[in-house]
Protein backbone atom coordinates (compact mmCIF):
# COMPACT_ATOMS: atom_id res chain seq x y z
CA UNK A 1 0.00 0.00 0.00
CA UNK A 2 1.46 3.65 -0.96
CA UNK A 3 0.32 6.28 1.48
CA UNK A 4 -0.44 9.56 -0.29
CA UNK A 5 -2.32 11.01 2.00
CA UNK A 6 -3.64 11.96 6.16
CA UNK A 7 -6.30 10.40 7.82
CA UNK A 8 -8.84 12.12 9.68
CA UNK A 9 -8.01 10.10 12.24
CA UNK A 10 -5.67 7.62 14.25
CA UNK A 11 -5.93 5.12 16.23
CA UNK A 12 -2.94 3.56 18.10
CA UNK A 13 -2.30 0.61 20.59
CA UNK A 14 0.17 1.60 23.66
CA UNK A 15 1.89 -1.20 24.76
CA UNK A 16 4.87 -2.06 22.58
CA UNK A 17 3.38 0.46 19.73
CA UNK A 18 4.25 3.70 21.83
CA UNK A 19 5.60 2.42 24.87
CA UNK A 20 8.14 -0.43 25.87
CA UNK A 21 6.16 -2.25 28.69
CA UNK A 22 7.52 -5.78 28.23
CA UNK A 23 9.77 -5.92 31.41
CA UNK A 24 6.76 -4.37 33.82
CA UNK A 25 4.22 -6.88 32.17
CA UNK A 26 6.71 -9.38 33.26
CA UNK A 27 7.17 -8.82 36.30
CA UNK A 28 4.07 -8.10 37.20
CA UNK A 29 2.98 -11.92 35.38
CA UNK A 30 6.07 -13.82 37.06
CA UNK A 31 4.98 -12.16 40.65
CA UNK A 32 0.94 -13.45 39.70
CA UNK A 33 2.10 -17.10 38.70
CA UNK A 34 4.65 -17.69 41.48
CA UNK A 35 1.53 -16.49 44.20
CA UNK A 36 -0.75 -18.43 42.34
CA UNK A 37 1.39 -22.04 42.35
CA UNK A 38 2.10 -21.79 38.73
CA UNK A 39 5.93 -21.87 36.98
CA UNK A 40 7.02 -18.46 36.03
CA UNK A 41 7.39 -17.40 32.23
CA UNK A 42 10.44 -16.36 30.54
CA UNK A 43 10.70 -13.34 29.07
CA UNK A 44 10.52 -14.72 25.72
CA UNK A 45 7.53 -16.35 26.58
CA UNK A 46 5.60 -13.35 28.10
CA UNK A 47 6.45 -11.68 24.90
CA UNK A 48 5.21 -14.89 22.96
CA UNK A 49 2.12 -15.34 25.04
CA UNK A 50 0.91 -12.21 26.14
CA UNK A 51 -2.18 -10.63 23.35
CA UNK A 52 -5.50 -10.61 24.75
CA UNK A 53 -6.89 -8.19 27.77
CA UNK A 54 -6.79 -9.68 31.55
CA UNK A 55 -10.35 -10.07 31.47
CA UNK A 56 -10.27 -12.69 28.84
CA UNK A 57 -6.97 -14.76 29.38
CA UNK A 58 -6.73 -14.56 33.36
CA UNK A 59 -10.16 -17.21 33.58
CA UNK A 60 -8.34 -19.56 31.17
CA UNK A 61 -5.15 -19.51 33.10
CA UNK A 62 -6.81 -19.78 37.03
CA UNK A 63 -9.73 -20.96 36.61
CA UNK A 64 -11.95 -19.80 39.67
CA UNK A 65 -9.29 -17.87 41.02
CA UNK A 66 -8.76 -15.77 38.25
CA UNK A 67 -10.02 -12.55 40.04
CA UNK A 68 -7.61 -13.33 42.92
CA UNK A 69 -4.77 -13.49 40.40
CA UNK A 70 -5.97 -10.50 38.84
CA UNK A 71 -5.38 -8.21 42.03
CA UNK A 72 -2.40 -9.80 42.71
CA UNK A 73 -1.18 -8.75 39.41
CA UNK A 74 -2.85 -5.23 39.49
CA UNK A 75 -0.95 -4.35 42.96
CA UNK A 76 2.05 -5.26 41.48
CA UNK A 77 1.53 -3.23 38.32
CA UNK A 78 0.51 -0.26 40.32
CA UNK A 79 3.88 -0.43 42.20
CA UNK A 80 6.38 -0.28 39.92
CA UNK A 81 4.68 0.53 36.14
CA UNK A 82 5.26 4.43 36.06
CA UNK A 83 9.04 4.20 37.26
CA UNK A 84 9.47 1.51 34.82
CA UNK A 85 7.52 3.07 31.55
CA UNK A 86 9.87 3.71 28.35
CA UNK A 87 8.67 5.63 25.29
CA UNK A 88 9.90 3.60 22.05
CA UNK A 89 11.64 5.79 19.44
CA UNK A 90 10.07 8.28 17.78
CA UNK A 91 7.00 7.38 19.17
CA UNK A 92 6.64 11.13 20.63
CA UNK A 93 7.71 12.90 17.78
CA UNK A 94 5.05 10.94 15.80
CA UNK A 95 1.72 11.47 18.11
CA UNK A 96 2.79 15.20 17.82
CA UNK A 97 3.27 15.62 14.10
CA UNK A 98 -0.15 13.80 13.63
CA UNK A 99 -1.47 16.24 15.99
CA UNK A 100 -0.02 19.48 14.92
CA UNK A 101 -1.66 18.81 11.29
CA UNK A 102 -5.11 17.87 13.06
CA UNK A 103 -5.51 14.58 12.69
CA UNK A 104 -7.27 13.22 15.61
CA UNK A 105 -5.90 10.50 17.81
CA UNK A 106 -6.78 7.64 19.81
CA UNK A 107 -5.71 4.88 21.54
CA UNK A 108 -6.90 1.63 22.16
CA UNK A 109 -5.35 -0.74 24.60
CA UNK A 110 -6.12 -3.80 26.10
CA UNK A 111 -4.37 -3.04 28.83
CA UNK A 112 -6.35 -1.46 32.06
CA UNK A 113 -7.95 1.62 31.14
CA UNK A 114 -6.89 3.36 34.45
CA UNK A 115 -3.43 2.30 34.16
CA UNK A 116 -3.36 3.31 30.31
CA UNK A 117 -4.87 6.85 31.31
CA UNK A 118 -2.07 7.18 34.30
CA UNK A 119 0.79 6.60 31.95
CA UNK A 120 -0.53 9.04 29.57
CA UNK A 121 -0.83 11.86 31.95
CA UNK A 122 2.80 10.62 33.29
CA UNK A 123 4.44 10.98 29.90
CA UNK A 124 2.27 14.61 28.98
CA UNK A 125 0.59 12.94 26.39
CA UNK A 126 -2.93 13.18 27.52
CA UNK A 127 -4.20 16.13 26.03
CA UNK A 128 -2.70 15.16 22.34
CA UNK A 129 -5.29 12.04 22.62
CA UNK A 130 -9.06 12.56 22.27
CA UNK A 131 -10.23 9.17 23.69
CA UNK A 132 -8.01 6.67 25.45
CA UNK A 133 -9.42 3.69 26.04
CA UNK A 134 -8.49 0.70 27.79
CA UNK A 135 -9.33 -2.75 28.91
CA UNK A 136 -12.81 -3.11 30.24
CA UNK A 137 -13.80 0.31 29.27
CA UNK A 138 -16.33 -1.08 26.83
CA UNK A 139 -18.21 -3.73 26.45
CA UNK A 140 -15.64 -5.76 25.06
CA UNK A 141 -11.96 -5.68 24.54
CA UNK A 142 -9.69 -5.49 21.25
CA UNK A 143 -9.83 -7.08 18.55
CA UNK A 144 -13.89 -6.03 18.94
CA UNK A 145 -15.11 -2.89 17.31
CA UNK A 146 -16.70 -1.54 20.76
CA UNK A 147 -13.23 0.30 21.54
CA UNK A 148 -12.57 1.22 19.00
CA UNK A 149 -16.09 2.95 18.03
CA UNK A 150 -15.20 4.55 22.04
CA UNK A 151 -12.04 5.72 21.33
CA UNK A 152 -13.69 8.16 17.88
CA UNK A 153 -17.09 8.99 20.17
CA UNK A 154 -17.28 12.72 19.87
CA UNK A 155 -15.00 13.08 16.92
CA UNK A 156 -17.55 13.20 13.98
CA UNK A 157 -15.48 10.48 12.62
CA UNK A 158 -16.76 7.04 12.04
CA UNK A 159 -14.45 3.73 11.83
CA UNK A 160 -13.81 3.09 8.12
CA UNK A 161 -10.54 3.92 5.36
CA UNK A 162 -10.03 7.28 6.27
CA UNK A 163 -8.78 6.12 10.05
CA UNK A 164 -5.14 4.24 10.79
CA UNK A 165 -5.23 1.79 13.62
CA UNK A 166 -1.26 1.52 14.11
CA UNK A 167 -0.40 -1.48 16.38
CA UNK A 168 2.55 -4.45 16.79
CA UNK A 169 0.39 -7.33 17.14
CA UNK A 170 -2.19 -9.96 15.06
CA UNK A 171 -5.01 -8.49 17.33
CA UNK A 172 -3.99 -4.65 16.65
CA UNK A 173 -4.54 -5.86 13.22
CA UNK A 174 -7.46 -7.82 13.54
CA UNK A 175 -9.06 -4.76 15.52
CA UNK A 176 -8.46 -2.83 12.19
CA UNK A 177 -9.72 -5.16 9.83
CA UNK A 178 -13.30 -5.90 12.30
CA UNK A 179 -13.75 -1.84 11.87
CA UNK A 180 -12.43 -1.57 8.23
CA UNK A 181 -9.53 0.78 9.33
CA UNK A 182 -6.24 0.39 7.82
CA UNK A 183 -4.23 -1.77 9.56
CA UNK A 184 -0.45 -0.63 10.06
CA UNK A 185 1.77 -2.77 12.01
CA UNK A 186 4.76 -1.09 13.46
CA UNK A 187 7.35 -3.74 14.91
CA UNK A 188 10.91 -3.97 14.45
CA UNK A 189 10.40 -7.37 12.20
CA UNK A 190 8.47 -7.34 8.78
CA UNK A 191 5.77 -9.51 8.65
CA UNK A 192 6.68 -12.95 8.26
CA UNK A 193 5.28 -14.99 5.07
CA UNK A 194 2.92 -16.89 6.99
CA UNK A 195 2.23 -14.96 9.70
CA UNK A 196 -0.19 -12.86 8.69
CA UNK A 197 -2.82 -15.08 6.86
CA UNK A 198 -6.18 -13.60 8.19
CA UNK A 199 -5.96 -10.11 9.43
CA UNK A 200 -2.83 -8.97 7.24
CA UNK A 201 -1.25 -5.28 7.28
CA UNK A 202 -1.82 -3.20 4.69
CA UNK A 203 1.95 -1.72 5.18
CA UNK A 204 4.48 -1.99 7.57
CA UNK A 205 7.26 0.54 9.43
CA UNK A 206 10.65 -0.42 11.24
CA UNK A 207 9.53 2.24 14.08
CA UNK A 208 7.14 5.31 14.87
CA UNK A 209 10.48 7.36 13.45
CA UNK A 210 9.73 6.10 10.67
CA UNK A 211 6.11 6.21 10.13
CA UNK A 212 6.73 9.87 11.42
CA UNK A 213 9.04 10.75 8.54
CA UNK A 214 5.89 9.88 6.36
CA UNK A 215 3.63 12.21 8.23
CA UNK A 216 6.15 15.17 7.68
CA UNK A 217 6.12 14.32 3.95
CA UNK A 218 2.08 14.37 3.37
Amino acid sequence: MIIEELPRAVLFDWDNTLVDSWATIHESLNTTLAAMGHPVWTFDETRARVRKSLRETFPEMFGDDWEKARDIFYERFREIHLEMLVTLPGSEELIRALAQKNVYLGVVSNKSGDHLRREAVHLGWDALFGRLVGATDAVRDKPAIEPVNMALEGSGIAPGRDVWFVGDTGIDMQCAHNANCVPILIREAAPGTDEFTEFAPETHFFDCAALAGLVYDL
